[in-house]
C-alpha cells in the first residue's frame, strides 16, 4: 500500500505506527495510516486483518 520514500512500516512490524498518516478523522478520534491501519486518540490500533491492539496509555509515575 505504502508508496513513501523510503517505505513506511508494515502492519505487521512492531513499529507499525510510525507510518504516515493519510486521513485524520478529526471528531471520530482516528488517523488512518498508510499501512492500512487505523490508529485511535487513546492508542488502541485496528490492523488490516481485524486484530484489535489495546490502548498503550502512559502510567503516571507516584508522587
Amino acid at each position: 500500500m505504502c508508496s513513501h520514500k523510503p517505505r513506511c512500516p508494515s502492519a505487521e512490524s512492531p513499529g507499525r505506527d510510525a507510518a504516515k498518516r493519510v486521513k485524520r478523522y478529526w471528531s471520530l478520534g482516528f488517523s488512518r495510516l498508510c499501512n492500512g491501519i487505523y490508529l485511535f486518540d487513546d492508542t488502541g490500533e485496528l490492523l488490516p486483518d481485524g486484530r484489535v491492539i489495546s490502548p498503550r496509555r502512559p502510567t503516571r509515575g507516584t508522587s
